[in-house]
């Protein structure tokens, strides 16, 4: 019995001075361990400086009852009642006694983590750190300690909600990491690095911090500038959500790029869910690869063109609209206005039958030399997108083992190839950037403290993807679609405008095209002359009509309009042309400014103008010549006469001589309660009345 005490004595002492300071970090590590603080995650701006996403702290507040030592409780009790109430007070979740009965609770058991509010803001946390108790004080000479643990999370928010909120993405790393736009492809340098606080276990098996400051401060992530423009963004999502209701349709996207360098300057993405709301849930743009129909006529009539088989005025028979090729039968989708026509108009025309024919005559013993010609431009291959998620093309290829003696026909006319509405988009660019097939860019630079740490240019695809000559010739053939074809109805008379209309017929899984479902297209680009920006429109499955001028083409062209209302720097060419957008008719003006209304006519190319002529009055009479221009000069407590007047100069006139004014209806003045020429006391009311 003593040598086995002996033992147990000599083992006390190796665990002591031998192996202590191993067991002592054993310790340690079951009681103590790092929590990683997250960074904040760097900001995504757009092309015009808005902030699309940004990361605002937030804070999960906690009380430390014991930041007080227990010999100084009279200086607890003295403010705990006070934090109680402004906790009450400021939060209104809980009355002062509930809050008041929390913390006494906490400093009877010793807790030191104990939660008082989640989810507070960076502002709230301010205004907390001035409260009594959570907030370092003096007493009786004695210093005392903050009772306040602030813990942070960062929440990731898009200031504009749904705008381009699919483009923008996420990343979520719940599970298997999921990459999602922007967010995602970026996230390595948006995530910045990671900080580290020691946390230690105390009774309970609550966990605190060890110290209040971090061991290791995180570093922000770095700032993404994409190209998206707001506003534009946001014209394009309007536009494609209004049309997505008026065609009753399943879904859609709209794509608007800047021809020269690429730059994406909206995408939207409408699903219809299950309860009719049109909302962002899929990237139709780079990830839903489809037959594109009749807008990859551009691609088919450019090979022609470029080997020289065909010009604008070879002609080619269509007969009645039909064509038979072996078990099949190609139609147009209208009888032809006349069974010969040139190649020039059976593109405006969007003639399936001259298509598939031309291109049969001149490729059907060699398809490899069209089909090689569609692979020299990279048509075949993935654009190398700066987001994730671009679906893979298919260009079939005569050695493809599903090709059969339909397929060159029926690819000459957009069938049996798949391509994502971006890659179209990306082919038409070209076509506007004369030859020159660049790929869309999404984000321009990279930045950290506001300084660039990485640019991005356009990278060129291939750098002439036919000649001049071949380029020159489709450029006419699609301004002429916008002239006299298919899209003339989408024609503006301020811009010039080139492009296509697309119809397809969808496949719909084991029931093949029978369902008759189709996608209609739009794509093309402005001003003709000198193209800024192209664009493609798609819309699946529309059940209020299906033709692409029709379904697509109105989005294009209030997009369009939009864009060109707003980047002045197209508007040289408007005066060039003196295009006049009320015909040879001089537009009425009501009366108000002559010197404004002067610059609106020389702005719509009109120099010289009839003033008397022009200026509506009451009656609405463009002939009443006794009717002055503009009110005579503004004297307070005169009653100005304001009919025949808009709103805004009727309330300026009347607002300035110093009356109240109450209005009814809209459109122009056509009574006022107190009558001109009365001098009367400032601040009578007066009512006016429109029509």
């Amino acid at each position: 019995m003593v040598f086995g005490a002996l033992l147990v004595f000599g083992k006390l002492l190796h665990l002591q001075y031998v192996d202590g300071a191993r067991w002592r970090e054993v310790a340690d590590s079951l009681t103590i361990r790092e929590r990683v603080v997250e960074a904040a995650r760097g900001n995504i701006y757009s092309n015009d400086g808005s902030l699309l996403a940004t990361s605002v702290p937030e804070y999960d507040i906690r009380f430390d009852a014991m930041a007080i030592p227990s010999e100084h409780n009279d200086v607890f009790n003295a403010r705990v009642d006070s934090l109680a109430s402004s906790l009450a007070k400021y939060f209104g979740d809980r009355s002062a006694r509930q809050y008041l009965t929390q913390l006494k609770e906490a400093r009877a058991k010793k807790h030191r983590y104990v939660l008082i509010k989640r989810a507070v803001s960076h502002q709230q946390l301010k205004d907390l750190k001035k409260f009594p108790l959570f907030k370092n004080f003096k007493e009786d000479k004695q210093r005392f300690s903050s009772s306040l643990i602030a813990v942070r999370e960062n929440k990731r928010i898009l200031p504009f909600t749904n705008l381009a909120a699919r483009t923008i993405g996420y990343k979520n790393t719940k599970g298997d990491t999921v990459r999602v736009g922007l967010e995602g492809a970026y996230g390595d340098y948006i995530e910045g690095k990671s900080g580290v606080q020691l946390m230690q276990r105390i009774a309970g098996g609550v966990w605190i911090p060890v110290n209040r400051e971090m061991e290791v401060a995180p570093t922000d992530g770095s700032d993404i500038i994409a190209t998206i423009d707001v506003n534009m963004q946001d014209m394009a999502q309007r536009a494609l959500e209004k049309q997505l209701q008026i065609s009753d349709a399943d879904n859609g996207c709209v794509v608007l790029m800047e021809v020269k360098t690429g730059e994406i300057r909206a995408i939207a993405n409408f699903t219809r869910d299950g309860e009719g709301v049109y909302r962002e849930k899929f990237n139709y743009a780079i990830a839903q690869g489809a037959d594109p129909g009749s807008t990859f006529k551009v691609a088919s009539y450019l090979v022609a063109l470029d080997d020289n088989k065909v010009n604008l005025n070879t002609t080619v028979d269509v007969g009645n609209g039909t064509y038979k090729v072996p078990s099949h039968t190609i139609k147009d989708s209208h009888a032809p206005k006349k069974s010969v026509m040139t190649v020039l108009e059976a593109f405006e025309e969007s003639s399936n039958v001259a298509v598939a024919k031309l291109i049969n005559q001149h490729y059907g013993s060699s398809p490899e030399k069209f089909t090689g010609k569609l692979q020299s431009w990279g048509l075949n291959q993935q654009l190398g997108l700066q987001i994730p998620g671009e679906a893979q093309p298919w260009v079939k290829m005569p050695d493809s083992r599903s090709w059969s003696k339909l397929s060159l026909v029926q690819m000459a006319y957009g069938y049996e190839l798949k391509l994502t509405p971006l890659q179209t988009l990306t082919l038409f660019n070209a076509v506007a950037n004369d030859g020159k097939m660049i790929a869309p860019l999404f984000v321009k630079e990279i930045q950290h403290l506001g300084q660039p740490i990485k640019k991005f240019e356009a990278r060129v695809i291939n750098k002439q993807i036919a000649s001049p000559e071949a380029i020159k010739s489709m450029q006419t053939m699609m301004a002429g679609v916008m002239n006299e074809g298919t899209g003339k109805r989408l024609k503006s008379p301020l811009y010039t405008s080139a492009g296509k209309t697309g119809t397809a017929q969808m496949a719909d899984g084991s029931r093949g095209y029978g369902a008759r479902r189709y996608q209609s297209s739009f794509a093309g680009y402005f001003p003709a002359e000198n193209p800024k920006y192209s664009m493609i429109v798609v819309i699946r499955n529309p059940r209020n009509g299906y033709y692409g001028g029709s379904v697509a083409g109105p989005v294009f062209r209030e997009l369009a309009d939009m864009v060109y209302a707003n980047d002045l720097s197209m508007h040289h060419t408007f005066a060039e042309r003196q295009v006049n957008v009320a015909g040879a008719k001089v537009p009425y003006t009501l009366r108000g400014s002559k010197e404004a209304t002067a610059k609106v006519y020389e702005k719509l190319g009109f120099k010289t103008v009839n003033w008397a002529s022009l200026v509506k009055s009451e009656k609405d009479s463009a002939t009443q010549t006794n009717l002055p221009f503009a009110v005579a000069e503004v004297r307070e407590g005169l009653v100005p006469n304001v009919k025949g007047m808009g709103l805004v100069d009727a309330i300026y006139a009347m607002e300035n001589a110093g009356f109240k004014t109450t209005v009814h209806g809209k459109g122009k003045v056509i009574n006022q309660s107190l009558a001109a020429g009365q001098r009367l006391k400032p601040g009578t009311r007066v009512l006016i009345e429109l029509n």
